[in-house]
């Protein structure tokens, strides 16, 4: 009787580790799946913004929104479109390295900033990259 109650404390031990890792790698791979999808959202954003005229990223107020909010599935039914991504768009002067060469009048730095949740948990990414006066804008319209 007493090897039957050790087997089954050490059964139970057992599958309870393996209950546990099954639910840290659906979680694992909750975390990827997020971070894949902030990485399309803000090169969305990104790839819209370098479309844009030069005068509409740098001369027209509010063109750009300075926030916007996205979902993880945007084809979700309501309230089951998964976590929410709060983003934030800044369009700056170039960093001093660009800042100091004769073309930076002509460059401005775009970063996206994403923040969201999982569970409990905030995260968050950004990306930066550079717009030019004559950049891709002039050869797509």
């Amino acid at each position: 009787m007493v090897e039957v109650v050790v087997a089954l404390g050490i059964l139970v031990i057992v599958g309870a580790g393996i209950l546990g890792s099954f639910k840290y790698g659906f979680f694992a791979m909750s975390m990827a799946r997020e971070n894949q999808r902030a990485t399309q959202i803000m090169l969305a954003k990104v790839e819209t913004i370098r479309l844009y005229r030069w005068d509409q990223v740098v001369y027209s107020n509010n063109f750009i929104p300075a926030s916007f909010t996205e979902v993880y599935d945007p084809q979700g039914s309501s309230g089951q479109q998964g976590a929410i991504y709060t983003g934030f768009v800044s369009i700056s002067n170039c960093p001093s390295p660009i800042s100091a060469k004769s073309y930076a009048t002509n460059m401005r730095a775009c970063t996206v900033t994403l923040n969201w949740k999982t569970g409990r948990i905030p995260r968050s990414r950004t990306i930066t990259t550079y717009l030019a006066r004559d950049g891709i804008q002039n050869y797509v319209y």
